[in-house]
């Protein structure tokens, strides 16, 4: 997936991908759904008066006969977000610990 600066809020869209063998059309938009979904509510849940202007392209999926389904996907567009902020960013400050 790609991570661009856009306008004010959230841009997602799904490049034109190949099928996935085995795997209905509405099977493979469910995932979709379920990654722009996860996505969203990560950036949600950023602090309060950040201000998100970004467009994604999720390019491509890969699917396991057993583990692949929304569950999942909702958490890779979680994670897919944390990854590039960190990619943009940096990693989070650590909290402190006070000595005693």
């Amino acid at each position: 997936m790609d991570f661009e600066p856009w306008e004010q809020g959230v841009e997602f869209e799904v490049a034109d991908t190949s099928g996935v063998p085995g795997w209905s059309a509405d099977e493979v938009s469910e995932l979709h759904e379920a990654f722009g979904s996860g996505m969203r509510e990560e950036l949600a849940d950023l602090a309060p008066g950040t201000n998100v202007a970004v467009a994604v392209v999720l390019r491509s999926i890969k699917v396991h006969e057993v583990d692949s389904n929304s569950l999942a996907f909702r958490h890779a567009g979680r994670l897919a977000v944390r990854n590039a902020l960190v990619e943009a960013y940096g990693p989070p400050p650590r909290p402190r610990r006070d000595r005693a």
